[in-house]
């Protein structure tokens, strides 16, 4: 095992000392406080890149979706041009800064305050193109800073914050690194008025998937993101998923957090109604596939630590005539 740096050392101690995750700001302000980078970067101004940059950068993205995310490069399609070219941008944007955190060579931290750094910055700072289609999406679409600082928050959670010990505390993990991602689409797609409640619900819902399928793989990093309070209700210890215990209290306990789950995705799906009508389908494809994910788990018999729930492409063809029927009732 390699030493850790001091500064993941500094921001490992100083998140442990926090009970509860802290506000997206302070989250961001601890963070370059103790990797010691200044949170802004003072650049001149650069000259603009050539639309045909632009244009490249935003394919490199859709390989990428296309490459490590079928089910929402599946559901992206039913997006027009535009919209499908900018949620490509901004989901490539999401997976690389995810990647800092999960498969960084050097200081995790670092690392990913650096890249927080060129994510925030006014222009692109380099020839990156995940970063030069992430700044024109940003800038062409407006999107809230604020909830693009929720979310890098979101990923800085993970540098050391393994553990929950309420549904609450997840639950904002999960709006971060999801529901945010949601909101922030909406500033692409455009939405009604109150679609905001149904959109969060629905990037929880995605997140939990997410967890559920990834007990096995998440515990070999370390991490158990199921709640504290959950395990202790099932009689289990994080240490025991850790060592990929896989008996009766196991399936229980996965039993109550995917029922769980389920509702949210039924609670959220009156929200896409209140999409413009060019984007309901491709929503409403990645809220039934994420779902179908949880129906192979169950399949599964609850085993997320030896399988991996998915669906193949012809299963995901299959949802495609109830999911129209479903939707004609919008």
């Amino acid at each position: 095992m390699s030493p850790k740096s001091p500064s993941s050392l500094a921001l490992s101690a100083g998140i442990a000392a926090i009970p509860q995750p802290l506000p997206a700001e302070e989250q961001l302000a601890l963070l370059f406080h103790l990797t010691e980078l200044p949170p802004q970067l003072e650049l001149d101004e650069h000259p603009p890149h050539s639309p045909q940059g632009i244009a490249e950068a935003y394919r490199h993205c859709e390989q990428m979706i296309r490459q490590h995310s079928k089910s929402f490069f599946f559901s992206t399609w039913f997006l027009p041009v535009e919209k499908r070219r900018a949620v490509h941008a901004f989901y490539a944007f999401c997976r690389v800064t995810d990647d800092t955190v999960d498969h960084a060579t050097g200081d995790p931290a670092r690392t990913l305050a650096a890249w927080v750094q060129q994510a925030r910055a006014a222009h692109p700072i380099s020839d990156n193109p995940v970063l030069l289609a992430w700044h024109d999406t940003r800038t062409r679409y407006n999107l809230s800073p604020t909830l693009v600082d929720e979310l890098l928050a979101g990923m800085a959670m993970d540098l050391s914050i393994h553990r929950y010990a309420t549904f609450a505390d997840l639950w904002l993990y999960c709006y971060r690194v999801a529901s945010v991602v949601g909101l922030l689409s909406m500033g692409v797609t455009g939405a009604a008025p109150g679609a905001t409640p149904y959109a969060i619900k629905l990037g929880v819902a995605l997140q939990m998937t997410n967890i559920l399928r990834d007990v096995g793989e998440d515990a070999k990093r370390g991490r158990v993101y199921l709640p504290q309070e959950d395990l202790e209700r099932f009689g289990l210890t994080a240490e025991e998923i850790l060592r990929g215990v896989y008996d009766e209290r196991f399936r229980n306990l996965m039993r109550f957090e995917v029922d769980r789950t389920y509702r949210l995705y039924a609670e959220s799906w009156p929200g896409i109604g209140l999409l413009p009508p060019d984007s309901r389908l491709a929503v409403a494809a990645a809220a039934r596939i994420y779902a179908g994910i949880l129906d192979k788990l169950v399949a599964n018999d609850y085993d997320s630590h030896t399988k991996r729930a998915f669906l193949t492409l012809r299963e995901k063809l299959v949802r495609l005539p109830q999911l129209w029927f479903d939707m004609q009732k919008f």
